[in-house]
């Protein structure tokens, strides 16, 4: 069965909010201070023009976690049929996107912009991310009216 388009859309739009939410929460309000800090003893200024972030940075950032819940909920669609529907399948996705994502912001460790606990800290704060957004937006998502 082909994948629903529009279930694809609204689910995605649900796990950008709930991605867009939790990302709010985790680097503004729980590691804001922190983040800001470790970043200016890399290169002075870093960590304060992260936090003073213009209205195009903004954009752009809410912009991509939308694209990355709408690639959440569409890959969950694509394997529902061999794993089956609901949330483990999703966690399932879930977790290969969490694990790409510690792949590719492990070189911040490297570069020295932030230290291996602040990297696991926000890696697991992502983590939660993830998981609550494939959850959210997979319980939207069905097959009824797909067009082959």
């Amino acid at each position: 069965m082909a994948i629903n388009r529009e279930k694809v859309l609204i689910g995605g739009f649900v796990a950008g909010i709930v991605l867009n939410v939790i990302d709010y929460l985790s680097y503004h309000v729980i590691l804001g201070a922190r983040m800001a800090a470790e970043a200016n003893a890399f290169k002075a200024g870093l960590g304060d023009q992260m936090a003073d972030m213009s209205g195009s940075q903004l954009a752009t950032y809410l912009l991509m976690y939308f694209i990355v819940g709408f690639l959440v909920v569409w890959m969950y669609a694509a394997v529902r049929p061999r794993f089956g529907a609901g949330p483990k399948t999703a966690a399932y996705v879930a977790i290969a996107f969490w694990v790409f994502g510690l792949i590719t912001t492990a070189s911040y460790m490297q570069m020295g912009i932030m230290s291996s606990g602040l990297w696991w800290t926000s890696g697991g704060l992502w983590l939660v991310a993830l998981l609550l957004a494939a959850v959210a937006g997979a319980a939207l998502y069905s097959e009824e009216g797909a067009t082959a």
